[in-house]
């Protein structure tokens, strides 16, 4: 059975972004979507003006960036 990589929405290139980790490839740091985290507390706000981003972007954002300790609370707040 193959293992998937836990953060397969984070990629990081040198020649992208100076080398920062992005989503998916594309050019938005896991920093500018943490930024957006906090400056869209309503996710559909969120996802109407960053039509990109999916909520798994999201997610993943949160577990590369938070310890795991805080991550377990937070992840009963996101799937509701």
């Amino acid at each position: 059975m193959a293992t998937v990589h836990p953060f397969d929405r984070i990629t990081v290139e040198p020649g992208k972004c100076g080398g920062k980790p992005c989503i998916r490839g594309m050019r938005i740091t896991v920093r500018r979507v943490l930024e957006l985290l906090a400056t869209y507390p309503d996710r559909a706000t969120l996802f109407a003006e960053y039509a990109f981003l999916e909520p798994e972007d999201l997610q993943q954002v949160l577990r590369y960036t938070v310890p795991e300790e805080l991550w377990r609370c937070m992840a009963k707040d996101l799937d509701s």
